[in-house]
């Protein structure tokens, strides 16, 4: 039997959040369709007081930028760089191009083409995303895109020094110190200083996420990242301060980010919460974590591993961490997830930072779905196909002929029946 001992918000306490979330955004979006450079500049001053002569970091800024960083931190920033770059193109040599002859003279293939230009959102607001500009532009440039244009909003009134250093190490193109909804729309719809671009990737918070849903069709997106969420699987292998410190990890991203503990112990979901109080006291992101925790965080007890794998799907958590006897057991069984860390030597801060996965990654049950940001999401496979001989045109247009004229189409049944005039056994007595 699957109990609830801790539960979140109510459903309905999100949604009227996420209602006024959408009318600002679509009116942010609509005033910079129509004013351009001056919407996007009067919303980055009301919103981040900043507004520079120009958004876009010349050379010699980002140079500046790259400077204020020690060789230690540029040096960390190059090994996990490295380590994403490495995942990418072992990802992308998995992708290949296909040709091969499915009838006698009739040739089908598909060719993987890189998207031509991609924006990249890296959050820096609140927390200066470091990571995100390798999990975006360097994961772009491995596909192959052409024009990488990186954005940031300023951190404490000015562009961030080692978020301007990843993007530019990572391969950017074009990087504009602006951020949130005007950012995003800035790139999708092209303004005087920002030209558009065919995708826009990344996370953000809950506007820019809405952002990206309402212009998705303008422009690709890669998914719609909400809150951080992290799920906690764990037996009684696992202790009540790893659990605590684990979920903790993840809720002091956002005071609306979900953590929950799924667990097969009552002696772990009972020490939980105490331990998670008695952290919070020296957490300094304690002020965020103690919010989420309270207004988000769950505490599941199952009966059995197999209730533990079918409450986990349900959930269908961004991170899922698995600090079990038999971790591979939830690898083998668990179909819905944005990404899985498995024992208690690995961790999602792994993931998010360094190890060289993607941390963008599917949220709000979007799990059930699509999987996260990775080389693939960056590159079209697009079809062909070709005719070699007479006699392939002929078959396959009798049988299409046919086919078209089952469903009504005569214009469709036309073409067939040129191919067939033509190419068909008959075709010379009939010139």
């Amino acid at each position: 039997m699957i109990k609830h001992l801790k539960a979140s918000k109510p459903i309905e306490a999100k949604a009227e959040i996420a209602t006024q979330v959408r009318a600002t955004v679509e009116q942010i979006i609509a005033d910079i369709a129509s004013r351009g450079d001056a919407a996007v500049r009067e919303y980055s001053e009301r919103f981040d007081k900043w507004s520079p002569a120009s958004f876009r970091l010349s050379d010699a800024e980002i140079a500046a930028c790259v400077a204020q960083l020690s060789a230690a931190e540029l040096d960390d920033i190059r090994f996990a760089q490295t380590q994403v770059r490495r995942f990418a193109e072992i990802q992308k040599s998995a992708l290949r191009d296909v040709e091969v002859e499915t009838l006698p003279g009739v040739v089908l293939g598909h060719k993987n083409l890189p998207v031509n230009s991609v924006g990249c959102y890296v959050p820096g607001g609140k927390y200066p995303l470091v990571a995100s500009a390798h999990m975006s532009v360097l994961t772009a440039k491995v596909a192959g895109v052409k024009r990488v244009v990186a954005v940031a909003p300023p951190f404490d009134g000015r562009p961030n020094p080692a978020i301007v250093a990843a993007m530019h190490m990572a391969g950017a193109d074009e990087i504009y110190c602006v951020g949130g909804v005007q950012a995003v729309a800035a790139m999708a719809l092209g303004t005087e200083q920002i030209g558009a671009v065919d995708m826009i990737v990344g996370p953000g918070n809950a506007y820019v996420a809405e952002a990206k849903r309402q212009l998705f069709g303008k422009i690709g997106i890669d998914l719609l990242a909400g809150p951080t969420e992290t799920l906690i699987i764990a037996d009684e292998s696992c202790d009540a301060e790893m659990a605590a410190t684990d979920l903790l990890g993840q809720a002091e991203h956002g005071v609306n980010s979900p953590a929950i503990l799924l667990t097969t112990s009552a002696a772990l979901a009972q020490a939980v919460p105490a331990e998670i109080e008695r952290q919070l006291e020296t957490l300094p992101t304690a002020a965020v974590a103690r919010v989420a925790w309270q207004d988000y965080g769950e505490i599941i007890l199952c009966d059995t591993v197999d209730e533990m794998v079918a409450e986990a799907d349900r959930i269908a958590s961004e991170h899922v961490q698995v600090l079990t006897v038999d971790p591979d057991y939830f690898l083998k069984n668990m179909t819905n997830y944005g990404a899985l860390f498995l024992g208690a030597r690995t961790n999602v801060s792994y993931g998010d930072k360094v190890i060289g996965t993607n941390h963008t990654l599917p949220t709000m049950k979007s799990a059930r779905f699509t999987g996260g940001l990775w080389v693939g999401k960056f590159i079209k496979t697009c079809t062909y196909q070709r005719v070699l001989t007479d006699e392939a045109s002929a078959l396959v247009g009798e049988y299409c002929s046919r086919l078209c004229a089952l469903e009504g189409f005569a214009g469709h049944k036309e073409q067939a029946d040129l191919r067939v005039r033509r190419y068909g056994k008959h075709a010379d007595a009939q010139v």
